[in-house]
């Protein structure tokens, strides 16, 4: 059965016995699941053989090929927390992935899913598409929110201990129960396979034994394993298992343990006094954990192939179990034999952690296993947690405040479990420093997503971009010095001190939130303001309503609100009633002053139900509520009603979000069916429907799209929708879509919600960030960075000063505003200029709002500040020789000032439309401007004197000065989206040259260092080389797939780089137009771009071995190889261009949120 094999299902036991009723019971449910996905349930006491009797149920090849011929995958489940399941479902995915890559060589493997939502998102599309009639078998399912990660439309078996767990999944259900165990001739027939003998003839005591076992599997394998060693000894067992004399401290009512307790006590009397100390070692290991051999070897100092024979006896015993699915071979107990020894080691727990930890260092004391086999896997996810158990607190500081494990964890497993741990370990690690372990939460927050890339990024380049009073950037430099000795490359981000940091930059971006609550054990699904914005509400995974004060935290009122999860609460209008929605599929109504319960709905909805909103008005209060039903799933409800005012039909998926219209006219939902509908309230009729997964043509195949949720502007004529990875706004009337907003290709949307009093929308991202865009300008305005996890909601207080947030990391975070809205703080613009002086630079830039900066780059002091000027500035120069700049504004005037003075030295009218590019000539007395007006000009600046360059027909964006040799005099290369370039006498006007260059518009245009050529490229895709002595294309550069954007020589004119619009860069020989490197084709995450946009900027360090590119991010790449030396990700995207110092030490550049970046190599 090779199915079976391939997809994970354990193998039978050693000693086997079939038990042909259960197992026909199994397969006959399982015969259900043939026609239409569905959950077959396995539930029974713990130890009664659910997990040997699942995968007997599929022993059958009748029923893999009429039922499952996609296959059977196994997942073994136990007690996990998220970050695990996370890592379950990411090992399922990339398996499921692989096996079917092998069938089609054509489909990829992506990266692993980086979020639960996503990583649910990802398993649906893989069982529906790829693999569309195949079982999934969940082993050991202990808790209903595990469970909701798979509920995915798909055929499930799963085994627990309790039977109603499937209630909170959707779907058909069946059923079958393992309650008595074993039966009497059954139990007989294991007992004679251990002696080889026959059920008849065994001893009396035989039939005494079963029954003292109590049908129990687990307790008849430990008897039968000590009959097999001494078979004479049938009275002696029997009077062991009724002695009783183990006595437990703790018991558990749904299992009786007196039988377990002896047969265990007696198997472990018979093991050698070696063996017995080495068994009680196992007491340590979590349960539902499987180890290597090897993390034996280390925690007892012997051999593998001595620790395999140790093993191999205790399994002999049924005192240990072996996976065999995996080589080398996995070990585990059952949970009742983990019980077993935790009882009967209680005090020495503590003991028996540190002797693992102390193997463990003994073992690596060079520095942690990098192999990513089972056993580093096991002291990766393992160390902290055998640290804190032993109590050894020095340790784990000096573990988890360390940089190294940090990136090597990260590397090895992603950065889940890694967060999950500061939370877990939070109040152990603060009683050492509280500020340290928020330095690195901090430095998590913001970087988890970039951890979970692949390649995986240099975390200490990464961690360079810390505020310089962390820890984590204080261990990042001194590695980047350490490296830098031997070749490495890395980017210390400079700070601006003093008393100047509201500039946006580095010491800006730290975690702003201003109130910080902890109100639930586990994930908090929802939080809402009231509406008069001084409490807050909030539910999650703890099934429990608590209401706190949005100043202090303070809490007002805690209930336990439901049976099941709590995923949405909200308040009434008046602020005096909250509705609660539950996976238990009920929902409440509470009145808040009293705490109590007023009404519930709980006969109408059959599946969970995702979130409740009540209208934003009293005058005729209703409740709308919308679920996972397949077809009545959105309702309305009058409160003072038992049974539903009026269900919408529309929509044949879950509705996973409901709300009104600021008037309450309209009610809007959003849908797994890829739609968002719009009804009338009044009448219940659909109104409107926005094919939203229209929006992803790209991608539709891949996935579903599902529409996460809606939000309505202040002003009712826009709805605001989230999907995959983007926000799409769309007007109300015509159902035309007006914006589109694309987040971190890395990440998806959780939530959105508009800002009722301005043009903000805030953005909640499963990359643990919350994004405040406008939707005005389609600008990102700010990152709200300190979630340790998923962000599941966002919204603004009423009057919207403030904004709340809620994730997976237990916590609501309040924020204002104004303080993490970046319009507070000074950002600057991206057309800027910046002049390098003998070490000091300076930054000349236009800020947000319209006035001219000029910066001392070192010390972020400003050296000068213009009035707001009536015209958007548009470009900026400085002027080497005296001490002005330049300034070009939208409306065609250009201005000269004085700096520090501000005295205005001239103002120059001339051009019709606005300056896009301004330059003074080195000697500073001409300034030339281009312009939309499609004209150059030439000002002697001080006279005002003006030479105009007339030709071209479209737009200039940009000029330069071209020298063919140190003699004669410099021309004036120009070039527009006409497609032409113009070479121009500066001192006459005369147009010396006029070259159709290509089919597209000219997008970069290049001098080579010697003047004797120059380079162009288009958005016709190509590039060419021309001489400037013949004016002829030498070279035409055919290869790019998108708009080649930008170009460079080497300073020996023996190379050209061009970037283009896929981040694509290629490396030229200028010689002979061949290609030498493609740089970026293997680093390509499977939906990103090349570059996280186009390459914009590109240049050659002085001695021609390495080229800087900008675009989403920056990159320093290795000429002669084509491979990336280090990255920069600034914390906006589209750099538009970068400036470098001769020495090509000094990097200066601005994003798109207006934050200035001077980055230093570290030497």
């Amino acid at each position: 059965m090779a199915v079976l094999s391939e997809g994970g299902v354990p193998q039978r036991p050693v000693v086997f016995v079939s038990r042909p009723a259960l197992v026909n019971r199994v397969r006959e449910k399982l015969y259900h699941l043939q026609k239409e996905p569905g959950w077959v349930t396995v539930f029974g006491m713990a130890g009664s053989g659910k997990s040997v009797l699942a995968a007997e149920a599929v022993r059958d090849h009748a029923l893999i090929t009429e039922c499952f011929p996609g296959g059977v995958h196994w997942l073994s489940i136990g007690q996990l927390d998220r970050a695990d399941l996370l890592v379950r479902i990411q090992s399922l995915c990339f398996r499921l992935e692989q096996q079917s890559q092998e069938k089609d060589p054509s489909s990829s493997v992506h990266r692993p899913p980086g979020s639960l939502e996503e990583a649910k998102e990802r398993l649906r599309f893989l069982m529906l598409r790829r693999y569309p009639r195949s079982l999934l078998i969940l082993d050991d399912i202990w808790d209903s929110s595990v469970l909701k990660a798979f509920d995915i439309q798909c055929r499930v078996l799963l085994t627990t201990r309790d039977r109603s767990l499937a209630d909170c999944v959707s779907g058909s259900k069946s059923e079958v129960a393992v309650e008595s165990g074993l039966e009497e001739g059954q139990a007989l027939e294991i007992l004679a396979l251990y002696v080889n003998g026959k059920p008849q003839r065994l001893p009396e005591q035989a039939r005494s034994i079963v029954r003292e076992c109590k049908g129990s599997p687990l307790v008849v394998s430990l008897i039968g394993a000590l009959l097999r060693e001494f078979p004479d000894r049938w009275a002696y067992y029997l009077h062991t298992l009724q002695q009783k004399k183990f006595k437990r401290i703790r018991k558990s009512s749904s299992y009786d343990y007196d039988a377990l307790d002896q047969a265990m006590a007696a198997s472990i009397q018979v093991l050698s006094e070696e063996h017995r100390e080495l068994y009680i070692d196992l007491t340590v290991l979590e349960k539902d954990v499987k180890v290597p051999a090897k993390v034996l070897s280390v925690l007892w100092d012997l051999e593998p192939e001595e620790v395999e024979d140790v093993l191999q006896d205790f399994v002999n015993k049924s005192l240990l179990f072996r996976d065999c699915h995996h080589r080398p071979y996995l070990y585990y107990l059952h949970d009742l034999q983990l019980d077993f020894l935790a009882e009967m080691n209680r005090s020495g727990l503590e003991s028996l952690h540190t002797k693992v930890v102390r193997q463990y260092q003994q073992r690596y004391s060079q520095g942690p296993p990098t192999s990513g086999d089972e056993e580093c896997l096991y002291w990766f996810r393992f160390l902290t947690y055998h640290m804190a158990k032993a109590n050894l607190t020095q340790e784990l500081y000096s573990l988890m405040f360390s940089l190294d494990w940090v990136r090597t964890k990260a590397q090895i497993m992603g950065p889940a479990h890694l967060i999950n741990d500061y939370v877990e370990y939070g109040a152990v690690l603060d009683k050492e420093n509280s500020e340290v372990r928020g330095h690195f939460q901090e430095f998590l927050s913001l970087n988890g997503h970039q951890l979970e890339q692949r390649p995986f990024p240099d975390v200490v380049q990464l961690a360079l971009s810390q505020p310089d009073s962390s820890e984590v950037y204080r261990q990042a430099l001194l590695q980047a010095q350490e490296r830098a000795t031997t070749g490495g490359l890395y980017l210390d981000w400079v700070s601006v001190v003093g008393p100047y940091t509201l500039l946006m930059n580095k010491s800006s971006l730290k975690s702003l939130s201003r109130l910080v609550v902890q109100p639930h054990q586990g994930s908090i699904y929802s939080a809402c303001f009231s509406h008069d914005g001084t409490n807050i509400a909030s539910c999650g995974s703890s099934k429990t309503l608590r209401v706190f004060k949005s100043t202090s935290g303070e809490k007002l009122l805690e209930i336990q609100a439901h049976d099941d999860e709590v995923l949405c609460c909200a308040f009434s209008p008046d602020d005096r009633l909250l509705a609660t929605c539950s996976s238990d599929r009920k929902v409440k109504v509470w009145n808040v002053e009293r705490g109590t319960l007023m009404r519930v709905f709980e006969d109408e909805h059959e599946e969970q139900v995702n979130h409740c909103q009540f209208t934003n008005t009293s005058l005729r209060l209703l409740l709308a509520t919308c679920s996972n039903d397949k077809f009545m799933n959105t309702k309305l409800w009058n409160i003072n009603k038992p049974s539903s005012q009026n269900t919408m039909f529309g929509h044949l998926e879950p509705v996973n979000h409901c709300c009104f219209s600021p008037d309450d006219a309209y009610l809007s939902t959003s849908s797994n069916d890829g739609t968002l509908k719009l009804w009338e309230v009044s009448s219940a009729n659909e109104w409107k429907s926005i094919d939203v997964a229209d929006m992803f043509p790209e991608q539709s195949e891949q996935t579903e799209v599902m529409v996460k949720c809606s939000t309505w502007s202040a002003d009712g004529r826009t709805i605001i929708c989230a999907a995959r990875n983007a926000v799409f706004v769309f007007d109300v009337e015509t159902a035309a879509m007006l914006l589109e907003i694309r987040t971190s290709r890395l990440s998806t949307v959780q939530y959105c919600h508009a800002c009722p009093s301005s043009n903000l929308v805030a953005i909640a991202l499963s990359h643990y960030a919350v994004e405040l865009w406008d939707i005005e300008t389609s600008k990102k305005m700010a990152d709200c960075s300190g979630h340790l996890s998923w962000v599941h909601g966002v919204q603004f207080s009423p009057d919207g000063s403030l904004l709340l947030s809620c994730s997976d990391d237990q916590t609501v975070r309040v924020w204002e505003t104004n303080k993490v809205h970046t319009s507070s703080a000074v950002c600057l613009k991206r057309d800027s200029d910046v002049l390098f002086n003998n070490g000091d630079i300076t930054v000349v830039a236009a800020d947000n709002c319209n006035r001219l900066q000029v910066r001392n780059g070192r010390t972020g002091a400003v050296m000068f500040q213009s009035e707001d000027q009536e015209s958007r500035i548009r470009c900026t120069a400085i002027c080497l020789q005296t001490s002005a700049v330049g300034l070009g504004r939208e409306d065609g005037t250009i201005q000269v000032l004085e700096v520090p003075s501000g005295t205005s030295l001239a103002t120059l009218q001339g051009h019709t439309r606005a300056v896009l590019h301004c330059q003074f000539t080195p000697e500073g007395h001409t300034l030339i401007t281009s312009s939309e007006d499609t004209t150059i000009r030439v000002w002697r600046w001080r006279t005002g004197e003006c030479v105009v360059l007339e030709g071209h027909k479209e737009q200039v964006r940009c000029f330069s000065l071209l020298t063919t040799s140190p003699s004669s005099e410099t021309h004036l290369l120009s070039w527009s989206f006409d497609g032409t370039i113009k070479v121009w006498d500066m001192s006459s006007g005369e147009r010396l040259q006029d070259l159709v260059c290509h089919q597209g518009a000219v997008l970069a245009c290049d001098v080579s260092p010697d003047g004797q050529l120059f380079a162009t490229t288009s958005a016709d895709k190509t590039a060419k080389v021309w001489s400037s002595a013949s004016w002829e294309c030498v070279r035409l550069l055919n290869g790019h797939q998108d708009c080649v954007r930008s170009c460079r020589f080497s300073w020996d004119g023996r190379r050209l780089a061009t970037g283009d619009d896929n981040g694509e860069i290629r490396l030229w020989n200028v010689k002979d137009g061949s290609l030498l490197k493609i740089c970026s084709r293997d680093n390509k995450d499977a939906m990103d771009s090349l570059h996280g946009g186009w390459v914009t900027d590109l240049h050659f360090s002085p001695d021609n071995t390495v080229l800087l590119s900008t675009g989403g991010y920056i990159k320093w790449w290795n000429v002669e190889k084509g491979e990336a030396l280090q990255t920069f990700y600034p914390t906006g995207t589209n750099l538009k261009r970068i400036h470098v110092s001769p020495d090509f030490s000094t990097f200066v550049t601005i994003d798109n949120i207006g934050i200035l970046y001077i980055l230093k190599k570290v030497e």
